[in-house]
Formats: C-alpha cells, structure tokens, sequence
C-alpha cells in the first residue's frame, strides 16, 4: 500500500511555488525529503550514526550533490556511460551546502554524518542549486539528528536593475549580480557569487532581500518537522576530565597568550605554542597517567581564549598588526621567461606563483554535465602543494577546497576579461601556492591579474582581494584586515572579497556563529574596500595597465567573419580544404558558425603562415565581382578554351575568343596547366551561376578594329532572308539515321563547369 507523504508549499509571491514532501521515498535514511519547483525534483537525504568513534572531537560530515543525467533525457559521455566522480560543478554546490549546515550541528556532536542531494528530475530554466541547501536542510529538519537549524539558500540577481529570488536560468543573461545565499531564520551563515563591480551597499542590499525570502523557506521546514513529528535523539560523544582541564587553563594560559603576543612568525609562533604542551606535560611528572587526547583538546582551548582575548582586549593580533593593517608585499611580473604570462604575488607568508597560457579555440574545456553542456573559453587552476605549509603528505589532485577557491578567483578575474571578439584566445591561468598562512585564494586573484596584464590580455581593470576575519564574544566585534592561517582557523568568519577601483566582482563568506549584526556586515565591507584599495596601489608599483601587445611567446590569432554560405567551401569534403590550409601554413584553423555567419579563427605562432592562412580563406569567401581582375592559375586546357581558378575554389572559363584580339584557331601552345594569367570577370551567367572571364579585355584593342557596338548587327548583315521561308532542311531530322552514322561530332565551344 502506497504511503501517505506529509508535504508544505512554499509560495514564492510571484506565482511559483516550492514544494517539501517526506514519508514516501528512502524511508530508511534517518531523514528523506523531496523537494520541487516546476519540473524540478531533487532527493535529500541524511544518515548518522548512532555512536561516534574513539576520541574524536570534530564533526564528521560529509555533503555530496549529484545529478543525474537521466534527469535531463541525456547519456552521459565517456567510455563507461554512467555517472561517476563528481564534477567540479558538483563538488562546488556539494561545498555551498557543507559550508552552510557544518556550523550548526552541536560541538558536542561527532558522529559520522552523510547529506546527499540527488537531482532527479530537471527543468530546462530552473536551476537546481538554488533549491539544494533548502533540500538537505529539510532532510535534517525531518530527522532525529542534532541540528541547530533550519536554514535554506537562495540566488539572488539583479536583473534589469531589479533584485529576483531564484530566476530562471534564462533570465540569468541579463544579471549583473550573482550570489547564492544560505542563513537560518536569524542569521546569514554563508554568501557566495560575483558581480559586475557593484557596490558594498548593492551587495548588503542583496544579502538583505535574500535573507528574507530564507526565512519564508525556514517556517516551512518547521511547520514539516511539527507535522512529522520528529523526537530528538539523544548522544553523549564527549568525555571530560574537569580536574585535567583546570590544570592545563592554569600551567599554560599565561604563557599561551605570551607566545600569541610576541608577534613571532608562523612557524616561530608553532614551536612556541609547542614547547608550554611539552612543559606542561612534564609538569605532570614521570609515571604520570596522561590522557594525550583530552590534554590536546583542552590545550587547543586554551590557544583559542588566548588569541581572541588578545584582540578583543587589545586590539592585537598574532603577528603585532593593527586590526586593519595589511602584511608587506611584493611583485614581480614576467618572472617565469618562457611562458605567456607570470606573476609572483607575495603578502606576508602567503606566495603564488602563476602563469597564464593563451590558447586556440581547440583548447578550450568540454563542458558535458545533465544541467549544462558546452565549452568553456576560461579556466582557472589553484593547486596548493604540501610543502606551501612545511608539511609533508601525498599530492594526490585537486580536492574540494582547491576546486572551491580556484572558482572564486575565476569568477572574479572573468569580470574583467575582454570580449571574445577583441580577445578571442582560450585563456588559461594556473595558481601554484608557493607559501601559505592565509588568504591564498586571494593571493591567487592578485597574481592572476598581474599575469593576464603581463600577457598583453586588455582587461577592463585590475582586480585586487582580501580575506577578513572576525573576533565577537557577543558583545564586542572586531574585524580583521588580511587574515592569517591561525586567525581563520580561530575565528568568527571568513570573508573574501575582490574587485577593482570600481567596485566588487566576486565575494565568499562563511560565517561560525549565530548573529552577525548587519552593521557588522558594513564595517567588514567597508574595512575590506579600503584594504583592496591599498593591495591594488602596491600591485601598480609593479604593473599598472596591461601591456601594449601580447609577448613575443604568445601565438596570434586571427580572427576573420565570412557569410555562411562559404562554411562548407572552407571546411571542402571531408575537410580537405581546411586540412590542406592547416598543413600549408603550420597554423589551427576552427570555425563556429553564429546565425548568418561564420567565424574563423586561425592561431599560430609563424607570422607568414597565418598571412597565407588568411589569404586563402579570404580568397575562398570573397564573392566574385564582374568587372574585377584577377589572377588566376589555369587548371585545364580544353579545345574551346581554358578553365582558370581565380578565386580559390571557384573557377571560371576563358574562352578561347577572349584570349586575344587577334583570331585563334587552337589551343595548342597558349597556356599549359598552372600557367598563372590575368583576366577579368565579364559575366555571371543568373541561372547556372558560371562564370565567364575574359584576358583580351586588359589589353589594348588594335588600331582600326571596330568597338563591338560598331559591329554590324545580325539584321544588317545582308538579305539572308527569313528563317520561316528557308523551305526545308535536308529530310527530317528522324530520318537521318543512327547518331554513329553520321561521324564525329564538331568540338562545341561554349561553357563548362565552375568546379
């Protein structure tokens, strides 16, 4: 028998709804939900377990957002044709719901935790990420799990100027801000998204709205969770030793807060922290029964009082900066000879080392996800190796967080990238974090625009970022400028920020706790744009504007519109014609066709192939024009004449007549194949398209020969009497016998093919 499903409708003021439906599906996970907007379905669920294992004192949650490709009607590529690893795309989304449910599970939580969001039925123009974290919250919300939630996310854009919850997809075009946003019914937890170099208060103003549609979305998990029904579980996931954990906030708080004083750098600042937990456990004495874990974990609290006493009492930070105060900086630009572009960007004890590469359209990315398939003309790449940190472990690809920061920085560098059709290379930037104590993603921002400027690309602007930070202790608010490793790590939130002298293209905030006043929101935006102003003034010491023209390493594009008509005269049969202009010339050669036209871009490195490149796909997608000369190249020699190539691809006859002025009778001798000559276009003939050419027509006319007006026309060529009263031929044309009979036909002398 079919379950009755209990479900609550979300009306979205604008005649769209959202519905949450639970009971029906997965009823073995602690928590299942369906959740749909049109044709949009997606399927979260939630398991935790029971108990938590051994000493463990982190959450252990793991969120994966997956779509399924028949949600779409599609098969997915490759050779297994099923859905496998996770793509960046959904590891992206799988991380903006992680970011906005981790800090609201109980710290004294620590059980092994799996969220999963399954796309399983799409809408063309509704965009499922939009819809996901309100997913995975529900789950949780309809679940006996520990969690202090609800939340939900929504996107927010500004289109036409006006600011729209979860637009379509197709009215996406026309945003000039993009952000997603999770909060619970109080508090905005996370933000993430790019703008057209908005303002801070454009930007608050989109939190604002957003949060307020969050909140409709919260009550209704709510209202299903009261009708559902759900008793909390119960769990006790922590020891405690009070006695141990006195003893440990008396030996080393003092000292703690001395090393955290000091101003030492990062690994100075680590070796300190280490010698007062060595000291303390040998305050403890030989023989001494020690509880390794329990000691680290109370010392781990005490280094966290320590720092943020420091600065909420005196306004002091681990390395002696003032709460708005950047790290030193240096830059230096082309460092890396041989590739198109390279930056070193280094602010403190955070280094990048990037490079960018301009490529054809042949490099760029294949796209083939069940929401969205295509290419991808613009790719940014942060790798961050062990030893960026001093530390030692296994290189094994890019995970979750590489893929997240190295998207923040492409979605704020592309704000600023020319259009395709003044810049129409695939552009490629890689980020190798060299050195890292904080803000490396927006170390990565800074040396990806110096690298675009020293490549010669004409970006609009350059573009600076800075990371802040936040200590509260409910009452007091302090905002931190430039971030340190430990400080993110200790602290309240984690705000990211980038843009030019014109305003924000890119933003990521996380915030830890509940409550973060909206005038906190201000000063941290305020803080952040005088911080990236100061950033971008030291990155013009260095570069101020993009170069004049690309460096000597960069390969030239050429990019030339031709009628669509002449696509497949370009491409020939079977792409011998492009193959042969490729081989030729040493150059790539693609075309995309666009509406009426065709756009051919020719890439290489050798200045004369691409001019012979250029020459030949001009030749082939010129249109012949009557009158205009033009050398051609003889390509057949036949009784009445010759056949000469005069555009590439497009031949024309020169009749054995218009040849010369004086009377030939042959062709024997006048011209041999590939014999170049000059000739005009007299005629195209308006049904079959062949061309008629003419070389007598460039030479000067005999003296005493007659203009062909002067010429005596048929009528006055003497009585030859009309055609009706010739009397009959010699018998009937039936009559006079097979065509074999009758000898060889006389050599016609008229037209032939354009081929």
């Amino acid at each position: 028998m079919k379950p009755t499903p209990v479900s609550k409708t979300i009306d979205l003021g604008d005649g769209r709804n959202i519905t949450i439906e639970t009971g029906l599906l997965a009823k073995q996970a602690d928590g299942a939900v369906v959740v749909r907007m049109g044709d949009t379905m997606l399927l979260a669920t939630v398991v935790s377990a029971r108990e938590a294992k051994e000493d463990v004192d982190f959450m252990p949650l793991t969120v994966d957002y997956q779509e399924k490709f028949a949600s779409t009607g599609k098969i997915p590529g490759g050779f297994l044709k099923r859905e496998g690893r996770l793509s960046d795309y959904e590891i992206l989304i799988s991380r903006l719901i992680d970011r906005a449910l981790r800090p609201l599970f109980p710290e004294d939580y620590h059980a092994d935790t799996q969220v999963q969001v399954t796309l399983i039925s799409a809408d063309k123009d509704i965009y499922p990420d939009a819809l996901a974290g309100l997913a995975a919250s529900a789950a949780l919300a309809v679940s006996d799990v520990p969690f202090n939630g609800p939340i939900s996310e929504v996107r927010v854009a500004r289109i036409n100027g006006e600011f729209r919850i979860n637009p379509t997809i197709s009215e996406m075009a026309g945003a000039d801000i993009d952000i997603m946003l999770a909060a619970t019914l109080e508090n905005v937890m996370m933000v993430e998204g790019e703008a057209k170099e908005c303002s801070e208060a454009e930007l608050a103003e989109a939190i604002r709205i957003g949060h307020e549609a969050i909140k409709k979305q919260c009550q209704a998990q709510l209202d299903l969770r009261a009708a559902v029904g759900v008793t909390p579980r119960t769990y006790n996931h922590e020891r405690s030793k009070p006695e141990l954990q006195a003893a440990v906030e008396a030996f080393c708080y003092d000292k703690v807060y001395a090393v955290a004083k000091s101003g030492a750098p990062k690994h100075e600042r680590a070796a300190g922290f280490k010698q007062v937990l060595d000291e303390f456990i040998a305050s403890l004495g030989e023989g001494a029964e020690l509880d390794k874990f329990l000691v680290k974990k109370y010392f781990h609290d005490v280094e966290y009082r320590a720092m943020r006493n420091m600065i909420l009492d005196e306004e002091r930070r681990l390395d002696g900066r003032k709460l708005n105060e950047i790290r030193p900086i240096w830059c230096e630009v082309g460092y890396l000879p041989s590739t198109h572009g390279s930056a070193v960007f280094t602010r403190g004890e955070t280094q990048s080392l990037t490079s960018v590469t301009l490529g054809s359209k042949e490099d760029e990315q294949m796209l083939d996800g069940a929401m969205f398939s295509g290419y991808n003309q613009f790719m940014l790449h942060y790798n961050f190796p062990s030893f960026s940190t001093g530390e030692t472990r296994p290189n094994r690809g890019p995970g979750r967080r590489e893929i997240g920061h190295g998207n923040l920085a492409m979605r704020s560098l592309k704000q600023v990238l020319p259009p395709a059709e003044e810049c129409p290379y695939t552009i490629r930037i890689v980020s190798d974090i060299l050195e890292s104590n904080g803000s490396s993603s927006m170390a990565t921002v800074c040396a990806g625009t110096l690298a675009l400027m020293d490549a010669g690309v004409q970006i609009k602007a350059p573009v600076s970022g800075i990371a802040m930070g936040l200590v509260t202790d409910g009452k007091r608010f302090k905002v931190l400028s430039d971030i340190l490793g430990d400080e993110d790590h200790l602290g309240d939130m984690d705000f990211k920020l980038t843009g030019t002298v014109n305003g924000i293209t890119g933003c990521q905030m996380d915030i830890k706790i509940d409550g973060l006043p909206y005038e906190v929101l201000l000063q941290a935006l305020k803080q952040a744009g005088e911080g990236r102003a100061h950033i971008l003034g030291e990155m013009n010491k260095t570069l101020v504007a993009p170069r004049e023209d690309y460096r000597e390493h960069v390969p030239r594009i050429t990019q030339l519109k031709i009628d669509r008509e002449f696509i497949g005269a370009v491409i020939g049969p079977g792409g011998k014609i492009i193959q042969e202009i490729q081989r030729e010339t040493n150059s790539t050669v693609s075309i995309e066709e666009k509406g009426e036209f065709g756009f051919v871009q020719i890439y290489t490195n050798d200045k004369a192939g691409m001019d012979a490149a250029v020459k030949r796909i001009k030749g082939i997608a010129a249109k012949a024009e009557v009158g205009m000369v033009y050398k051609g190249k003889v390509r057949s020699i036949m009784p009445f004449g010759a056949f000469v190539e005069f555009l590439p691809g497009k031949d024309g006859l020169l009749h054995i007549s218009e040849i010369s002025w004086e009377r030939l009778e042959t062709m024997d001798g006048i011209y041999k194949e590939g014999d170049q000559v000059e000739v005009k276009l007299v005629e195209v003939d308006p049904k079959t398209g062949k061309f008629r050419l003419s070389a007598k027509a460039l030479l000067p006319r005999p003296e005493g020969m007659p203009e062909p007006s002067e010429r005596p026309r048929r009528e006055d060529r003497g009585d030859r009497g009309d055609r009706r009263d010739r009397g009959p031929r010699d018998g009937d044309r039936r009559d006079r016998g097979p065509r074999e009979d009758r000898g060889p036909r006389p050599p016609r002398e008229e037209g032939g093919s354009n081929e």
